[in-house]
């Protein structure tokens, strides 16, 4: 059978600038790729910036993504489209198709070929991707990773961009079955959405020595991470604010994002930022060390599609309080892996800490609940995908 050449399209992807920016997008293609049954060339665009100046923070960081680079041998082509302040949500699409598919016809003129598209994100990426592969005539698969089904349709020109994406595409992949629920109340058919969940790297996230984590950051006592962009969906400021109900414990929060100087000074309001440690980013290899450092890893979402880092966290050994969430539950199944909170209340999560460390599984229980989330499961599954749609073009 001959090798799947697909070409990955979405804005969410590593870069030597951003590491840690849409690492999940990559790790599933690497596994793809890993299979030896598919190839795949990746562009990967980035709004235009100007500067690259550390004054002018992530727009900076931006400005200073290469063209081209190689990572963990694919190819990654970053184009840059325009991005217009205030309007921008309107008229993203229209211009993020426009500089994708220069680059890509640019790209064909030098040799590239491929049978399908693997877009990633359905706005403003898979509109943009929809109108790319009709021009060139090839099927397109997209892949809906959360806030663009659970948020963004809030808004009417989202909303029935989207819509008309999801009409377009060829087929559909979510990463929960709540997202496919979702996918299907916006109008998508129901055997047009296919379920891969995300799965996790068990040879990356394993348990390190916990003594030495521990005494690397300085801990004693019960001690709890939160990894996550310093945004407000991630709900950051609920678990600070279950903090004085929780004396003696330590918080680890782990993430960038504009919501910092709020997030320490409600910890100061409180009279819990002594306990409470924004850490900010960390490299992904060196996130094992924080949850094999922790006893419980809390996720107190408001909106997630699949949230990877319960995974993580569990194949580290450390279990989970996660919120009641479409998605979470499809993750934490038994108490091997953690708890559901129902009330995403400061109380509720403060109860459930408790409740989940008055009778804790082993840590071997939750690495194992993890070890069962390998990637194979969802790379046959796109491979089935991606053959079944190029041989309906054919």
């Amino acid at each position: 059978m001959p090798k799947l050449r697909l070409l990955t399209f979405t804005t969410l992807y590593p870069d030597s600038a951003r590491p840690n920016f849409g690492v999940f997008v990559e790790n599933r293609l690497r596994h793809l790729v890993a299979s030896g049954e598919a190839e795949s060339t990746v562009v990967a665009p980035v709004p235009w910036f100007p500067f690259t100046g550390a004054r002018f923070g992530s727009w900076g960081r931006m400005a200073r993504v290469p063209t081209r680079e190689e990572r963990h041998g694919l190819t990654v082509h970053h184009p840059r489209y325009l991005v217009i302040p205030r309007i921008g949500m309107s008229v993203t699409p229209r211009l993020l198709a426009v500089a994708g598919l220069r680059a890509i016809r640019r790209l064909m003129a030098q040799g590239l070929q491929f049978d399908a598209m693997d877009a990633h994100y359905l706005y403003p990426d898979g509109v943009a991707a929809t109108r790319i592969a009709r021009a060139l005539g090839k099927p397109v698969a997209i892949t809906a990773r959360g806030s663009d089904v659970t948020e963004l349709p809030d808004y009417a020109t989202p909303r029935r961009l989207i819509q008309q994406a999801i009409r377009d595409a060829d087929a559909l992949i979510s990463v929960s079955a709540g997202l496919k629920d979702a996918l299907v109340a916006l109008g998508a058919p129901p055997d047009k959405v296919t379920v891969l969940r995300n799965g996790v790297d068990t040879r990356v996230f394993h348990p390190t020595d916990r003594q030495a984590a521990r005494a690397a950051l300085s801990l004693s006592g019960p001690t709890l991470i939160s990894v996550g962009g310093l945004i407000p969906r991630k709900g950051h400021d609920r678990t600070i604010a279950a903090m004085p109900e929780l004396p003696g414990h330590t918080l680890l929060i782990v993430g960038e994002g504009p919501e910092r100087e709020r997030l320490a000074a409600l910890a100061a309001s409180l009279g819990v930022a002594d306990r409470v440690r924004l850490l900010g980013p960390q490299p992904h290899a060196r996130l094992p060390e924080f949850y094999t450092a922790a006893d419980i890893s809390i996720l107190a979402s408001s909106r997630e599609g699949w949230a990877n880092v319960l995974l993580e966290s569990m194949a580290c050994g450390t279990p989970v309080v996660a919120s009641a969430i479409p998605g979470n539950p499809e993750v934490v199944q038994g108490r091997a892996a953690g708890l559901i909170v129902q009330a995403n209340t400061p109380a509720g999560i403060a109860a459930s800490v408790r409740d989940l460390a008055a009778d804790p599984p082993s840590r071997d229980a939750t690495r194992r609940y993890a070890e069962a989330f390998s990637w194979d499961e969802t790379t046959s599954g796109q491979l089935a995908l991606f053959r079944r749609i190029v041989n309906r073009a054919q």
